[in-house]
């Protein structure tokens, strides 16, 4: 008993050393299925990491294999899963075709005994450690049991470390493509007002997150002929920040061929209803200065109205034009077509 003791002090303070030095869970993975083979004495072996979700359900997330045979590849079956689960105990199996516990189970003939160990931590199961075909035709012995259960003890929270700190760095390389979309979508925004005699023109947006889907446009779209947009994308973040980029330019293109407010917005619906999914919509101001006549036409599909104040105080809102964009596939929208003068103000918002 003692020289076992001693060898088993061994093999623990040997797999400290060995997972000690490593981050990525992959590698760790490996080690701790080798060392184990090594020391329990068995054919085959998996790691399956697992996390609990609300309603306690499982569901795999690594499924790593090592072995000494190059026949079969077993895997943790879900109904043994649901025993660790519920259980959290190490699991021994003489004979699976029999155990009359596993009857539902549909066992690979070349399994003659199987050894499962919970991975702990703080009372949750992160995963499962699995050993099948004691070597020798054996069985797996108490002794097995009990050290198996001390590997996975003390290779539980260095895994959970690994998966932590993997983590981490997938969340600072989203962040740093988060920061490359927004410069990208603060790019596409006008980066300067446009220089029109007699007009003062500028916009503004702020993203609730990094990048968002509210949007504002100007520009030429013909001798003395400039395009105004303003619209907001349904949801928020990376999704509405693609779809408002799509709907930029697809208003420029339309631009190019028509000077009809309501024939740009008919067109780009279409698009975007034919491009996006059903839960994706746009409300968009679009509007044409004549800056030669001082004349607006301007079509509203579903944006708040914009507000045009006169100088004499009175004021009135833009909401000719029909319902937002994504919809319905075909619909005939409404333009107006409306006079400024000295120190009108035409305020669109989201």
């Amino acid at each position: 008993r003692l020289q076992r003791a001693v060898h088993e002090l061994s093999l623990l303070n040997d797999l400290a050393l060995a997972i000690g030095g490593l981050q990525n869970s992959t590698d760790i993975i490996q080690t701790i299925i080798h060392r184990s083979l090594k020391a329990v004495g068995a054919e085959q072996g998996v790691i399956t990491l697992v996390e609990n979700d609300d309603t306690l359900a499982m569901r795999t997330l690594v499924r790593t294999m090592d072995g000494k045979e190059t026949g079969t590849r077993y895997h943790l079956d879900r109904q043994l899963l649901g025993w660790m689960s519920l259980h959290k105990q190490a699991l021994a199996i003489d004979s699976p075709p029999t155990d009359s516990r596993f009857h539902g189970i549909r066992w690979d003939p070349s399994i003659r005994s199987v050894l499962c160990v919970p991975l702990m931590l703080k009372s949750s199961l992160r995963g499962v450690l699995t050993l099948y075909n004691k070597t020798g035709e054996q069985h797996f012995t108490p002794e097995d049991q009990r050290l198996l259960a001390i590997i996975a003890a003390q290779s539980a929270q260095v895994l959970e470390n690994a998966r932590l700190l993997e983590s981490e760095k997938a969340l600072q390389h989203m962040q740093e493509d988060l920061r490359v979309a927004a410069r990208i979508q603060q790019n596409l925004l006008p980066q300067a007002p446009p220089d029109v005699p007699e007009y003062e023109i500028t916009g503004r947006t702020i993203p609730a997150q990094i990048v968002g889907g509210d949007y504002f446009d100007y520009f030429r779209a013909g001798e003395g002929s400039l395009a105004l947009a303003l619209g907001d994308v349904s949801g928020k973040g990376l999704p509405a920040s693609l779809l408002m980029a799509n709907v930029q330019a697809t208003l420029r293109g339309q631009a190019l061929w028509t000077s009809s407010a309501a024939q740009c917005v008919a067109r780009a619906n279409r698009q975007l209803y034919c491009s996006t999914s059903s839960d994706r919509f746009v409300t968009l101001f679009f509007a044409f200065l004549d800056t030669r006549e001082h004349r607006i036409t301007y079509c509203n599909a579903g944006q708040e109205p914009p507000i045009l104040m006169s100088a004499d105080g009175s004021h009135r809102r833009l909401d000719a034009g029909g319902p937002l964009l994504g919809v319905m596939e075909n619909f005939e929208y409404e333009e107006d077509t409306l006079a400024l003068h000295a120190d009108d103000i035409l305020l669109a918002y989201s």
